[in-house]
């Protein structure tokens, strides 16, 4: 589609429904207990103590004594965690990106420094593990950086994505301007073409698009109106590739099927279990709540504050004079103190964490819970945690391809728009996943190699340090061998009969 007709819906009708799923995942990721009972409240209309199924909600439920005091209610920032693991599991180490031309590959080098690309892959990952996947936009501004392109990020409830077989095609990134209100609201579309960028200004209602008004009737678009080319609505980007790449969290989407988009983490769906943990936990707190303990005293055991101010009890007085009541056991005073279920509430807590996790794709252990209870060896524990392994694995294969394109496209901006004397080429991008092996599975591993008589030497230096090069291999080799006495092995070219 082109740019959208005056008057017409917005957000796109065929947007609704994935712009919907994302709001919902981004409440959870946010966590703000304000909003997470707002929409509780839009969804069930009334703040009444069931959810749609019946079941009692803690979201956007009053309690029905007092109802102008909200319950006391806490959130369990889960959803974060599952973000910002995914995103620590996937780019906790640069991946190494390379090109076969030194010169390109120091500027490719200086350029991904520069914008401070480990940073921004990072808040990417994560952004798209809660809200289904990510765009990476490229811009340029001489006035902010007047030497390279700037690399972006656009959520995805924020686009409007146009494919073709599956590829992207092109894109519309839209925000909301300042100075838009209840009845007019601006917004800014910026239409991503192979060759070219479309800006347009718009004027409308939050549910409509509104008529195209020029890019001068606003200020943070003004300063854009001088950028145009000779059509008057768009930018040369003088590269045949589109500057905008989406990396989708993880495929397919299972309630759009044959859609291109992503999935979230929370798409299992696991929203339901985020409210069983934040019941669990508020209830959790509850009990510490009405565990405090509390005295019952005789009224006499009272001391006045005065007219209209009540009475209170000095629990540290010494001497009491005369009390005009019966002579009971305990003097009268009764001690109120609640038992806490803290064991219940601690397993029922951990149990909804590791099914949500695991839903998710993650083990257990990566969030710091252990096995069942039951003794396991190092070998099971690496086992357990290898669901994350695989995961992530799956997610780089998707940041591999989609993160060399936009690189690519990086590469030849900043040779049509800066006049960098390169030779741009598709850079190869390779994740390092595998460094977390633990050093007693490598030894474990090499041992049993070792009496098999199946690997060298050389082979048991390089496996622990793959980061070698030959001729530091060949010295710690040599190394070994003279502090072990055994003779090195003959160079079997050398020694065979010519």
């Amino acid at each position: 589609m082109a740019l959208p007709s005056n008057g017409s819906p917005w957000p796109p009708p065929r947007m609704a429904a994935p712009y919907r799923e994302i709001h919902r995942d981004d409440m959870w990721y946010a966590g703000d207990p304000d909003r997470l009972a707002r929409a509780h409240d839009r969804l069930e209309n009334t703040p009444r103590r069931a959810d749609r199924d019946g079941r009692r909600t803690r979201w956007g439920r009053q309690a029905a004594d007092y109802p102008r005091k909200r319950e006391q209610r806490l959130h369990v920032p889960l959803p974060g965690d599952i973000a910002t693991t995914a995103a620590d599991l996937l780019f906790a180490d640069m991946p190494t990106i390379t090109v076969d031309d030194t010169p390109t590959q120091d500027r490719l080098a200086e350029l991904l420094d520069a914008a401070h690309m480990h940073q921004m892959l990072l808040g990417a990952a994560e952004q798209a593990s809660a809200l289904s996947g990510i765009y990476l936009r490229l811009t340029w501004d001489r006035d902010v950086v007047e030497d390279r392109p700037i690399p972006t990020t656009v959520q995805p409830d924020a686009a409007i994505p146009e494919y073709r077989f599956g590829m992207l095609r092109a894109v519309t990134f839209w925000r909301d301007l300042d100075g838009s209100d209840a009845q007019t609201t601006y917004r800014h579309l910026e239409r991503h073409e192979p060759g070219r960028i479309v800006h347009a200004l718009y004027e409308g209602t939050p549910d409509n698009i509104g008529r195209a008004v020029p890019l001068t009737e606003h200020p943070e678009t003004a300063d854009l109106a001088g950028s145009l080319g000779p059509d008057g609505v768009s930018i040369e980007t003088d590269i045949p590739m589109l500057t905008a790449a989406y990396v989708p969290n993880m495929t397919p989407n299972r309630l759009h099927r044959g859609s291109p988009m992503g999935r979230s983490d929370y798409a299992a769906p696991i929203h339901q279990l985020f409210a069983a943990l934040d019941d669990t936990w508020t209830s959790w707190m509850r009990d510490i709540r009405l565990a405090r303990a509390r005295l019952i005293v005789p009224s006499g055991y009272l001391t006045s504050l005065g007219p209209g101010q009540g009475a209170a009890f000095d629990d540290d007085r010494e001497v009491y004079s005369g009390l005009n009541m019966p002579p009971t056991e305990g003097q009268g005073i009764t001690l109120s103190q609640f038992a806490i279920r803290v064991e219940d509430h601690q397993r029922t807590t951990e149990a909804i964490t590791r099914k949500a996790v695991e839903s998710a794709g993650y083990s257990a252990q990566s969030f710091g819970l252990e096995g069942g209870g039951e003794a396991i060896t190092a070998t099971e524990v690496e086992d357990r945690a290898g669901r994350s392994t695989v995961t992530t694995k799956k997610k780089a294969g998707y940041w591999r391809s989609d993160l060399a394109d936009f690189l690519h496209a990086l590469l030849l901006l900043d040779v049509a728009q800066f006049g960098t004397r390169i030779t741009p080429d598709r850079p190869t991008v390779e994740f390092n996943l595998d460094a977390s092996e633990s050093e007693q599975s490598k030894a474990t591993t090499l041992e049993l190699l070792a009496r098999a008589g199946a690997v060298s030497t050389g082979t048991k230096v390089k496996a622990l340090h793959p980061d070698w090069d030959d001729t530091a291999v060949a010295a710690e080799v040599a190394a070994i061998l003279a502090e072990t006495g055994e003779p090195a092995a003959p160079d079997p070219v050398g020694s065979f009969p010519m």
